[in-house]
C-alpha cells in the first residue's frame, strides 16, 4: 500500500518523532494511520519515561480565572527556556490550569498522598466492608480497589483529561514530553474557589 507524505507529516506532527520514524511506523502497519499512531505513542511514551529522570528547572507559572469565581495558579517545569517559550508548552500549561479549575484535584500525583492520609481512608473503607459483612479475604481486595479509585480521582496526573477523557492527565503530559523532547514536571498548583476555604 502506498504511504502518503501527508500521513507521514501528520504522524510526525502528532507524535514529535522524525520523518524517517513516522514513515517506518506507517510502513510497518501497511499504511494504517491509527495503528501507526498507537505504535508511535507507545514508543514515544517509553522515551518520555526515560526523559523523566532529567532535571527540569525552567518553565512557566500560569494563572487562570474562571468566571471570577475559581482561580488556579500553576507551576510547570521543563528543561530549557527555549521549550518554555513554545506555544506547545504554553498550551499544555494552560490546559492543565483549565483542568484543575474544573476538577479540583487535591494532589499532583499519588506519591503526594501521605501514609497517614492513606491509612485514615483505608480504616474507613475497612470499617465499611466489615459493617457490610464481607469476608476478610474479599474485603481486603475491595478495600484496595476502593483506595486506588478514591486517590486516583483526587490526583491530577491520574484523572481523565477533561479535553480527552480517553487519556489521563499524566499521559497528556507524557505526550508533550515526547513531542517537545524534554522532561516536564508539574511542580505545584493552587486552586481557590470564591466562598470556599480549605
Amino acid at each position: 500500500m502506498a504511504i502518503s507524505i501527508e500521513d507521514v507529516k501528520k504522524l510526525k506532527e502528532l507524535t514529535g518523532v522524525g520523518l524517517t520514524d513516522a514513515k517506518a511506523a506507517l510502513t510497518e502497519t501497511d499504511g494504517d494511520f491509527d495503528k501507526a499512531l498507537e505504535a508511535m505513542r507507545k514508543k514515544g511514551l517509553t522515551k518520555a519515561e526515560k526523559r523523566g529522570e532529567r532535571e527540569a528547572r525552567e518553565g512557566l507559572v500560569d494563572a487562570y480565572v474562571h468566571s471570577g469565581r475559581i482561580g488556579v495558579v500553576l507551576e510547570v517545569n521543563c528543561e530549557t527556556d527555549f521549550v518554555a517559550r513554545t506555544d506547545d508548552f504554553k498550551n499544555l500549561v494552560h490546559d492543565l490550569a483549565l483542568h484543575i479549575s474544573a476538577t479540583s484535584p487535591e494532589y499532583i500525583s499519588l506519591d503526594d498522598v501521605s501514609e497517614e492520609v492513606r491509612g485514615v481512608k483505608k480504616a474507613e473503607f475497612v470499617e465499611k466492608a466489615q459493617n457490610e459483612g464481607k469476608p476478610s479475604d474479599i474485603a481486603d481486595k475491595i478495600v484496595e480497589g476502593q483506595l486506588a479509585k478514591y486517590f486516583a480521582e483526587k490526583a491530577l496526573l491520574e484523572q481523565p483529561f477533561i479535553k480527552n477523557p480517553d487519556i489521563s492527565v499524566g499521559e497528556y503530559v507524557k505526550e508533550h514530553i515526547s513531542k517537545l523532547g524534554e522532561n516536564i514536571v508539574v511542580r505545584q498548583m493552587k486552586r481557590i474557589e470564591l466562598g470556599v476555604s480549605e
